[in-house]
């Protein structure tokens, strides 16, 4: 495709390995990778015996191949420290460790979760890659960290707070990478961009779960752009889809990069998402949202191609 950026979450989370405490999604589904099969794959799960958090180092060498590969082909790694939504663990799975069932904001208000995410924080950046041997936060290949995916804390007078405190945190122990908090922003018209540590501005778009319409979408990439130039911080757009159900789905994707591409306070955009063939050698069936990309010769893929390629030479 010759994108030179890849976004990627760190997961799964699970609970104890004793079942004591219960792992909240289905972590031995046989499905395939791309629909959460993990096949025993986790980095977080929850030691009874000390009460708190444990991390699998050896669940790690997974990410390690991962950042490896990516410099091979000489590409940039934008990485969420963890994911909000409960799909393989996430924000939801460590408040459930404590025996919370509130969803909205528990994780960012208990101080047994904000430590554990600092200290998960500190682990991650000062790990040492056993391939590369690099420590990430002075590895050039992770361009970016992502405070959350979708950081979604509710009310929402706690989700500002929450980000300046951990992005305050992330710039202590990783200063000389990129940060941004990976909130959808919808909105909240990306106001988390004028937060001190925070680098970049990010938001997703998916008209069908907003309740817009394709121009909507369309107008509220310039209005985001004129934002992040306002701040004098760039912006990306982190995540979009539009089914491919829809008839005009290629022409929908060429409009809205068009368009991004033209505002100066745009910096590029990342596709929601990416798909690679399965173990049996066929690409997902995405029966759901029917947003994948695939490298398969077809319209979509083409025009992917060719909005890589004109963002950028936008950028040289």
């Amino acid at each position: 495709m010759g994108a030179n950026v890849v976004r990627t979450f760190l997961q799964p989370v699970i609970g104890s390995l004793d079942d004591t405490v219960p792992t909240i999604w289905d972590f031995k589904s046989t499905q395939d990778a791309s629909n959460l099969g993990v096949k025993g794959a986790y980095l977080l799960y929850f030691d009874p015996a000390s009460k708190g958090m444990a991390i699998n180092a050896e669940g790690f060498r997974k990410i390690d191949f991962v950042i490896a590969e990516a410099s091979k082909r000489h590409l940039k790694l934008v990485i969420s420290f963890l994911d909000f939504w409960a799909y393989t663990g996430g924000a939801q799975q460590m408040r459930a460790w404590y025996g919370s069932t509130d969803k909205n904001a528990f994780f960012f208000t208990d101080p047994r979760t904000k430590a554990d995410y600092r200290a998960w924080v500190y682990y991650v950046v000062n790990r040492r890659n056993v391939l590369t041997g690099r420590v990430y936060k002075d590895d050039p290949t992770i361009m970016a960290w992502e405070l959350m995916n979708e950081p979604s804390a509710k009310p929402d007078e706690l989700r500002e707070p929450w980000i300046a405190e951990m992005a305050a945190f992330v710039k202590t122990v990783a200063p000389n990478q990129l940060l941004t908090s990976g909130h959808a922003n919808i909105r909240q018209k990306m106001s988390d961009i004028r937060l001190k540590n925070i680098d970049y501005g990010t938001w997703h778009g998916y008209p069908i779960f907003y309740n817009q319409t394709v121009a909507e979408f369309r107008d509220q990439i310039v209005e985001y752009c004129a934002i992040a130039k306002a701040a004098n911080k760039p912006a990306i757009l982190g995540e979009f889809g539009w089914a491919r159900s829809n008839p005009d789905q290629v022409a929908v994707y060429d409009n809205w990069l068009k368009t991004l591409d033209a505002q100066e306070g745009c910096a590029g955009w990342i596709v929601w998402r990416l798909v690679s063939r399965q173990d049996h050698g066929r690409f997902p069936k995405d029966e759901h949202d029917q947003f994948d990309i695939r490298n398969d010769g077809s319209p979509m893929w083409n025009l992917m191609r060719m909005a890589t390629a004109r963002t950028l030479r936008k950028s040289e």
